[in-house]
């Protein structure tokens, strides 16, 4: 996740979800306007463990590099409003953190609150961030499914624009243009090795980065109970008599999904011994 300075939003608004206060923020970054939302009071309300959460954020190789802080007003009954600094996702990626708590596997009195969340939580907010006037609500209850639909299109349109606009920027930037073209160039290079790659039957550098990620994340935790130990060696023989390959880089393309739920279910091991 950004180690940056907090972004301080340039309009903050508050959702009634069926009783809870859900904050988002708008927030002026790379020249776009992009909604991000406060995880920690989600948590709060659902019920579920924030450090896990945040711990399953930042191993996460998309959610922890679209992760930032921002500067979140808060404000508590019979006392001054606080700011505080807060780890917000991009409104975008909220439904993808959220259907990553598994709702078969939480207390069964949260449930239907986290499966309320992953369904509507998202179009509530952005809702609330689109013009009032462009917002049409339903009839009544048969046309709550289209209207959800509706309100779904908007939502791609507005997005849609603020890619044009940036688009036009781009277009007007010869620097931008020579940076996108240098940018393809490399990302043809680096498809043309992962095919040769997966035809070879191996491991692209991708999925070989997101095993040693891994097998940090586990020697981090295990260094926390047994310090001088060189957990990392022990991890990945435990790897390889697991996979039957003598490195990580070796893995043939048929045992990463293997290796990699090994270490997931490693990691999910001591964190449920934490908790």
């Amino acid at each position: 996740m950004s180690k940056n300075k907090a972004l301080v939003p340039v309009e903050q608004k508050s959702v009634d979800f069926y009783g809870d206060e859900v904050t988002a923020v708008l927030i002026e970054k790379d020249e776009r306007r992009q909604v991000f939302v406060p995880v920690r009071p989600i948590c709060d309300y659902l019920g579920i463990d924030w450090s896990a959460q945040y711990r399953r954020i930042d191993r996460d190789p998309v959610l922890s590099e679209v992760t930032i802080p921002c500067v979140v007003v808060t404000a508590t009954q019979g006392q001054p409003d606080q700011r505080r600094e807060m780890q917000c996702l991009p409104l975008d990626y909220l439904n993808g953190w959220l259907f990553g708590v598994n709702a078969n596997r939480v207390k069964e009195e949260i449930r239907d609150n986290l499966i309320r969340y992953q369904r509507e939580c998202y179009r509530v907010l952005a809702d609330a961030f689109l013009p009032p006037d462009l917002i049409v609500r339903p009839v009544d209850a048969d046309d709550h499914a289209l209207m959800q639909l509706h309100n779904m299109a908007l939502v791609i349109a507005a997005t849609t624009r603020e890619m044009l606009e940036v688009r036009h920027l781009a277009l007007s930037n010869k620097t931008r243009l020579d940076a996108a073209r240098e940018y393809l160039q490399d990302m043809s290079k680096r498809l043309k090795d992962v095919e040769q790659r997966v035809r070879a039957g191996s491991l692209t550098d991708e999925q070989a980065r997101e095993i040693q990620h891994r097998v940090n994340l586990i020697a981090r935790e295990l260094t926390k109970h047994q310090p001088g130990e060189k957990h990392h060696m022990g991890i990945y023989e435990a790897l390889r008599q697991e996979t039957g390959a003598t490195s990580y880089k070796s893995i043939p393309m048929k045992g990463y999904n293997t290796a990699m739920a090994f270490l997931d279910n490693w990691l999910e091991a001591i964190e449920q011994a934490e908790d």
